[in-house]
Formats: structure tokens, sequence, C-alpha cells
């Protein structure tokens, strides 16, 4: 698997040391142990099949994150994309956020073993972006296969700083998506930067990565309470 990660990551313009590898092995270890006993990633056991979807699709976010200081993942059940972005880019302190607990429990300890800048946060995002510690903070929030990008935006903005941005890795839909999002941005004082395509070596998946800036502070009104972006999707 070693090998492998580090040839195809080098293909995709992303050199990984040596103890980068090692680290995302480690990680491959503890989250098929894991996975045997709860449902943390639909990936098997293979390898390689691991390294491409969850992996290296992770770090195809990582041309956004030039001059990012602090990340925060949302949703992020078995930790993609924020583990891998943590092992990549050390200098970015990367919070994790999930509402399932025996999913952050095991972040806890893939974050201690792997001496990560991270730390890892058992809330629902609309509870928790109600808080100062977290409202208004981080200079960029993602999310990996949550939720359409009007739900999503709700869901993520509240979350990063004014002049920041919100990054969603997305499927082939994702201009779709946007298009739909621009009511939504509007009462959340977000606009639409670029939706990119983005790829894995050898795959023909067609992802992209929706990029919102935030333009100013999201009214306090939002997110609105648990369950209501979903079920009244902002229009």
């Amino acid at each position: 698997m070693k090998a492998y990660l580090k040839a195809q990551a080098e293909k995709m313009g992303v050199p990984m040391t040596d103890a980068q590898a090692d680290a995302f092995c480690a990680y491959h270890d503890r989250l098929t142990a894991a996975n045997r006993e709860m449902n943390l990633t639909r990936v098997g056991e293979d390898a390689q099949e691991a390294v491409d979807r969850n992996y290296l699709d992770s770090l195809t976010i990582l041309p956004f994150l030039d001059g990012v200081s602090t990340l925060i993942d949302v949703g992020t059940g078995a930790g993609f994309p924020g583990v891998p972005v943590a092992i990549m880019r050390p200098d970015i302190h990367v919070t994790l956020m999930d509402a399932l607990g025996k999913r952050v429990a095991f972040l806890k300890e893939v974050v201690a073993a792997l001496g990560l800048n991270a730390d890892c946060v058992h809330a629902r995002c609309e509870d928790a972006a109600k808080k100062p510690e977290f409202r208004d903070t981080y200079d960029v929030a993602c999310a990996r296969a949550v939720a359409e990008t009007n739900v999503l935006s709700e869901w993520l903005l509240p979350f990063v700083k004014p002049g920041g941005r919100m990054l969603a890795l997305k499927g082939p839909m994702a201009a779709e998506e946007a298009a739909r999002a621009q009511t939504a941005l509007a009462q959340l004082n977000g606009r639409l930067a670029r939706v990119c395509p983005v790829s894995v070596p050898g795959r023909d998946w067609d992802h992209r990565v929706i990029e919102i800036l935030k333009t100013g502070a999201t009214p306090d009104r939002f997110p609105r309470r648990a369950g209501i972006a979903e079920k009244r999707p902002l229009k």
C-alpha cells in the first residue's frame, strides 16, 4: 500500500514523505479494524481501493488550501477529508466534527496515535455553529458527501470567518447543485467562486470541488435548528 500511495500521490503533484505514507498506512489499519465493528466507510479492505476512494480523493482539496491555518471538517464520519489533510498539512489545525459519538471516539484514537494537529468534536453542526468558539472562526469549512449544496451552505458557512471559504467535495452534478444554491448563498452571505474538476490518477470519476466565499457575517438566525435545513432548504 505504501508504495502505491506514494506513487499515486506523486502523479497528483502531492509529494509524500515516508513518514506521511506510514501515517496513512497506520490510519488504514485502524480504520479497517474499526470498520468491522461499526459502519465507518463503505469502501472494503482492499488497500488500493481505499487509497483511491478515500485517501487520494480527500487530498484533491489540497490545492485550495494555500494560506490556510484553520479548517473544520463537518460531518467528517471516518475522517474524510480532514484526517488526510491533517497528515499532509501539519501546519493546518484541523477540527473533525461529527454527530455520532462512536465515530468521534475512533477519530480521537487516530489523532492521538498519529500525533496530528487536530481536535475532535462530538456535536451536531446546527448546535455547534451557534457557539462563539466555533462561529466565524475558520479559514475553511469543508465536507465530503454530506448534503446538497444549498443545505450544506447553511451548515458550513456559519463556521467560516468573513473572507474565508467553504469547500464541498462533489460528484458530476456539482454545477447544477451550485446553481440551485444561489438563493441560499445570498441569504447566508456567501458567493460562489468556482466549480473545479479534480481527479485521482487512473480513475475516470467526474469529481468536482465547489468553492464558496464568505462575504460577510452569516445572519444570527442561521443555521436553523437541527433537521430544518434538510426539511425546508433555503430557496
